[in-house]
């Protein structure tokens, strides 16, 4: 009921998460993401399609067939390398690039073992020499959305912006590639869509973010009762409940495309983009509030202007207990009936003379201030003796 409540109200925006003041804990999550994403490339590696590193693939339908079956027939063709995919009722094998011969002798063996009309088979061959210059296209492609986007922050923002940015964009880039490696999906040009897709979209979160950062520390100066990061802060927990719902919208149907498309209705074509957009949005959201948020703080703090103010805030509270302590020194004082200048220097109790000395002091100081008398040289008797 605690946690439901607590939830309700950061919903409603009546309080707010420090996520800017816990940089540590975000950067501690989004390192073993990138250790685990980094491993898989490394040890499994992306398994690119035939769009990419070249090959033939052969598409048809043979309902009763087993894939044993399937890759026996393709084999007995003579491919030596085949991967055999079921999507819905088609069968999709895909083999190493072949000669136009070739590809005849295949296409006949699946006809004559599974039984299937010629005309049903599909076949597509892609060359090497293609593949390749995919791959160039793309990487092309990447690096001049990221060109772009340097320069539209710089200018719409500032380079700071700019670079927590680019950082964000590349923690989700590895992370989403690191997912692809361990589930061996297939990387197709689909996929690269899907790429482009959540690039954008995570740096749609982080343009949110960033211009409501820009609007509630601009005013701020040296006269400021609040930082760079307290100000940072108010501005994303304010966003924070926008961002969250919009990814969700955007998340659920792709999510139905991937766990329902694929698994039920057998979109075999939609699973590598859905599968993109879905690791990518979740990521995205992350890092635009997580990473890029708190790596711009930190960069603007080492400011001269944002230094000077969290100096100029610590300052003001050093004073500001400092008077308390005074105040609280003087009530004591008074309290206690002595002045503040003698209860502050009576530190050592055992100086202090008994009570019967300081009594004795006391009736000596009366008695000497009042007026003096004569002392008496004799009694009557002896000087009334002398006056005889």
């Amino acid at each position: 009921m605690g946690l439901r409540a607590a939830t309700s109200r950061i919903y409603r925006g009546e309080i707010s998460a420090d996520i800017v003041g816990r940089p540590k804990i975000w950067y501690t999550i989004s390192g073993l993401l990138l250790a685990l994403s980094i491993a898989g490339l490394l040890v499994q590696g992306l398994n690119f399609g035939v769009e990419f590193k070249g090959g033939s693939v052969f598409t048809f339908k043979a309902p009763s067939a087993s894939i044993e079956q399937v890759r026996t027939a393709v084999t007995d063709g003579g491919a030596h390398q085949a991967i055999v995919q079921k999507a819905g009722g088609d069968w999709r094998v895909t083999t190493e690039s072949m000669s136009s011969s070739h590809v005849t002798e295949v296409k006949s063996s699946i006809t004559q073992e599974l039984r299937v009309p010629a005309a049903k088979v599909s076949t597509q061959v892609v060359g090497a020499s293609w593949g390749g210059e995919i791959q160039k296209k793309a990487w092309q492609a990447l690096a001049v959305f990221m060109v772009l986007i340097i320069a539209y922050l710089s200018v719409a923002f500032e380079w700071r912006m700019a670079v927590a940015a680019v950082v964000a964009l590349v923690h989700d880039l590895v992370i989403t590639a690191g997912v692809y490696a361990w589930v061996g999906f297939e990387v197709t040009p689909a996929t690269l869509l899907g790429f482009l897709t959540i690039l954008g979209y995570s740096l749609y979160d982080a343009v949110v973010v960033f211009d409501m950062i820009k609007e509630v520390t601009r005013p701020l100066g040296p006269t400021s009762k609040t930082t760079y990061s307290e100000a940072a802060n108010q501005a994303l927990s304010s966003t924070l409940v926008r961002s969250l719902n919009t990814s969700l919208v955007a998340i659920l149907p792709v999510g139905a495309i991937l766990f329902i498309g694929t698994t039920l209705f057998g979109a075999g074509t939609l699973k590598d983009l859905s599968l993109a957009l879905f690791v990518g949005m979740i990521v995205g959201t992350y890092s635009s509030i997580c990473v890029a948020t708190p790596l711009l703080v930190q960069f603007k703090e080492r400011e001269p202007k944002y230094r000077q103010i969290r100096e100029n805030i610590a300052r003001r509270e050093r004073n500001a207990a400092k008077q308390v302590t005074t105040t609280k020194v003087k009530a004591g004082a008074g309290a206690s009936g002595k002045p503040p200048a003698e209860t502050a220097g009576d530190d050592d109790p055992q100086d202090d003379p008994p009570d019967d000395v300081r009594g004795a002091v006391t009736v000596r100081k009366v008695v000497q201030t009042g007026s003096r008398q004569q002392p008496r040289r004799g009694s009557r008797q002896q000087r009334r003796g002398g006056g005889k």
